[in-house]
């Protein structure tokens, strides 16, 4: 066991904590979440964590707004009660698509819920794949961005031939990561070029490459509605592609997602456990769910003995 390391979890990712405290030889701290009549959200820390390491793990998925709050009021309790360092472990950074002005008078939300989460006292934040890289530089405290790259690589190489296999990135801002799946993996890439008319809705337009005969691997950060991923599809099977599956970190599936999913090509949609699945994974076939614990559980052991993360960045 790790002397002076503690582990809180919200209500966000149980199931996952758990799995990397086992990885850590140690077990979750002990803590009351519950909520007033009128929706008020209580938080208790029932044990001593005075100078302790403190890790809370809370992905800010849906409902993201409640566990946004949760995650604010335990880093607070926990600083209340004089916790030695307080780092928040958030898999899933939600807000993170507002990361800039893209109209006049809105706000940049990613860049408040990190004010939120500095004031409150957190010392350092650990994720995973932020949507944008620049949401690192809204902190003024250290952010450790992990790649989940090193899961979804080790299952790749064990399912596809790279011989046969095109990496698609669903649009112009996803080739860079397309591109160093392919690097790894030792295949070529194309891409779906689409305009997208409002928020959650875009059009297809063509098909950047060769994908005839091939098997093809739509990849990107996130799904959330499906609505690109499920017309990517559709695209790459009419310029003739063998079969097509798709990757991401994120599985939001949000509104009608997992039905597009159902109905679309997609043969296989291969995501991580960022955000809980468990009653989406039992409406959609189609899922396989990686777990990130380890990779999460070797971070927090390197942060607590202040060793290098490096070579978890892929």
């Amino acid at each position: 066991m790790l002397q002076g390391l503690k582990l809180f979890s919200g209500s966000a990712n149980r199931g996952l904590a758990e799995e990397v405290t086992k990885m850590l030889g140690t077990t979750l701290g002990d803590a009351t979440l519950s909520t007033f009549s009128d929706g008020e959200i209580m938080i208790r820390i029932n044990e001593n964590v005075r100078g302790s390491d403190v890790f809370v793990i809370q992905s800010t998925c849906v409902p993201v707004n409640d566990h946004i709050i949760e995650l604010l009021l335990m880093v607070d309790a926990l600083k209340r009660a004089s916790a030695g360092r307080i780092t928040a472990v958030i898999p899933y950074y939600g807000y993170g698509r507002q990361d800039r002005k893209v109209q006049p008078r809105v706000p940049i939300s990613a860049k408040m819920v990190a004010d939120l989460i500095t004031a409150v006292g957190t010392n350092r934040v650990l994720t995973v794949d932020l949507h944008a890289g620049q949401i690192q530089g809204f902190f003024n405290i250290p952010v450790d961005n992990l790649y989940a790259a090193s899961v979804l690589l080790d299952y790749m190489k064990k399912k596809f031939d790279h011989r046969n296999l095109v990496i698609v990135s669903p649009d112009a801002g996803g080739v860079e990561r397309a591109r160093a799946f392919a690097k790894r993996l030792d295949c070529t890439i194309a891409i779906v070029d689409k305009r997208r008319e409002k928020a959650n809705e875009c059009e297809i337009m063509n098909v950047i490459g060769d994908v005839k005969g091939m098997d093809t691997l739509l990849l990107d950060d996130m799904v959330d509605t499906a609505g690109t991923l499920a017309q990517a599809a559709s695209a790459l099977m009419l310029q003739g592609a063998r079969k097509v599956s798709a990757a991401c970190t994120h599985a939001v599936l949000s509104g009608p997602a997992v039905d597009r999913i159902n109905t679309s090509p997609i043969e296989e949609l291969i995501v991580t456990n960022t955000i809980p699945l468990n009653s989406k994974t039992e409406k959609c076939k189609k899922l396989t769910v990686l777990s990130i614990a380890g990779l999460l559980g070797e971070a927090i052991k390197r942060i607590h003995e202040e060793t290098t993360l490096s070579t978890l960045f892929v």
